[in-house]
């Protein structure tokens, strides 16, 4: 039904029907998600696969319309009245060869702190929407992807290059960097939110420190705030006062008095925390932050008011009995005034679902593993990706998203405490067990062995195929 709602990304109805039995077999995959092994999960290894290439080498799918079924979706399972709340990042996708359209060394973020690592890699920005449990109060949610753009760097031109080549590269490069395509993704979000009939509806992102920039700011579309982190030594002003604006000729003043740094604030006590409650990690924890506003920072122009929230870290134990470990504490600014601190926080903690994206589109379906070298095929291939995870999503959502008919593993006891939600992982053996149970001859798809077996002998290993292909993690 979900992917029903993308056939106008399609030119031909062959052509969606070929995407959409690429798209289950994609879910359903158990070696690499590369198109060979998608033929394979649909039977169509013997047959000729030339036109399953073309459907991502040429434009035979149009993108954008593919994540506005994803937006549609999306925002049928939100409540009337309430923000709309995302989040944006970009990662890398690790490849080898040194043909495929867009890739170039980068900084690997997950190397070693003390030393920059470099890697080969593909870049791509995501924009996620945020779908609550609850529409009140701490709440868990879940970020979907809706969109999901492939960002290379251009070229360097070469030793014998002519100055011309060089300032057409200089000016790509500034137009290629990743904030400021994070800015330009917004504001098309923006306007196709609009155009949905949600003019009244802001739109609230929350971001990291690559995001939290002049760039962003400078081009922020109306009706749409930010919340993002910014460095404990940043720079602020209060607002000026009468006297500091009418005084003397010129532009009247936009910045007052400079304020002390975040980390200065943070240890100042004079400024009261506030107790804030908010869901993470499972379970709602009691938060202390310190709220200053009105500042403005530079970095977002002197005719936008801000707000600084600092947030004091929770103390966790890595074992029972064990001394108390903290993580550094958080400094956000947003542009919004209207949010309470309970809302805010809630929505920049939501920010960690889109980790969660990266880590589930690429270790368990496989995104960038489809062995494509061209530059549409990259740009098509993998949000087509990302467009299927995102429907899987939210067909989770639609049937409760905690439903579960397969009996979960011996060792997976549920946790009286923390809020138990079907993981992605889960939603793929769920759907394997529908689809293939009448196939793998299970008389009731409910239960495919007695969990209270008082045998202790090791099943017979030709009995097991149906358990391991229900439970398989690949």
């Amino acid at each position: 039904m979900l992917f029903e709602m993308a056939r106008p990304a399609f030119r031909q109805q062959r052509t969606f029907e070929r995407a959409r039995r690429l798209a289950l077999s994609l879910l359903l995959c158990l070696g690499r998600r590369t198109v060979t092994g998608m033929l394979c999960t649909s039977g169509q290894q013997f047959h000729d696969w030339s036109a399953n290439y073309r459907l991502f080498e040429q434009e035979r799918i149009d993108v954008g319309k593919l994540f506005s079924a994803v937006v549609q979706g999306t925002l049928e399972t939100l409540p009337e009245g309430t923000p709309i709340i995302g989040a944006i990042d970009d990662t890398l996708i690790r490849k080898k060869g040194r043909r495929i359209a867009g890739t170039s060394w980068r900084r690997d973020p997950l190397g070693p702190t003390f030393t920059n690592n470099f890697i080969w890699a593909s870049r791509f920005l995501q924009v996620s929407l945020a779908m609550p449990e609850r529409g009140s109060g701490p709440s868990p949610a879940r970020m979907i992807p809706v969109d999901l753009r492939h960002c290379p760097s251009p070229r360097k031109p070469g030793k014998r290059g002519t100055e011309e080549q060089w300032a057409e590269w200089e000016k790509a490069s500034h137009e290629a960097r990743i904030s400021a395509e994070g800015a330009r993704r917004l504001a098309a979000l923006r306007d196709k939110l609009d155009k949905k009939g949600l003019r009244e509806r802001p739109l609230i992102i929350t971001a990291d420190g690559t995001f939290t920039c002049r760039e962003v700011f400078k081009n922020l579309p109306e009706r749409t705030h930010l919340i993002g982190r910014i460095r404990k030594d940043a720079r602020l002003y209060k607002l000026p006062t009468p006297e500091q604006e009418n005084q003397g000729r010129g532009r009247r003043r936009a910045y007052g008095d400079r304020l002390p740094t975040p980390e200065e604030m943070r240890q100042d006590e004079s400024i009261p925390w506030i107790p804030v409650r908010a869901h993470a990690a499972g379970k709602e924890h009691e938060f202390s932050v310190k709220e200053i506003t009105p500042c403005r920072w530079k970095h977002a122009g002197g005719e936008r008011t801000l707000r600084l929230i600092i947030v004091r870290p929770l103390g966790y134990r890595l074992r029972k009995r064990a001394p108390k470990n903290y993580r550094a504490p958080a400094y956000l600014i947003t542009t919004d005034m209207d949010m309470t601190l309970e809302e805010l926080l809630q929505a920049y903690i939501w920010r960690w679902e889109i980790e969660v994206n990266f880590r589930d589109e690429k270790t368990l379906l496989g995104l960038g593993e489809a062995q494509v070298r061209t530059r549409r095929s990259v740009e098509t291939l993998t949000p087509f990706l990302a467009a299927v995870y995102a429907m899987l999503l939210l067909a989770l959502e639609q049937v409760g998203g905690q439903t579960r008919t397969l009996p979960p593993p011996k060792w997976q006891r549920p946790h009286p405490e923390k809020h138990q939600r079907t993981s992605t992982g889960q939603a793929l053996r769920e759907l394997r067990a529908e689809i293939w149970g009448d196939g793998l001859r299970a008389a009731n798809k409910t239960s495919f062995m007695n969990t209270q077996s008082p045998s202790k002998k090791l099943p017979k290993i030709e009995d097991c195929a149906r358990l391991a292909v229900c439970y398989a993690t690949g």
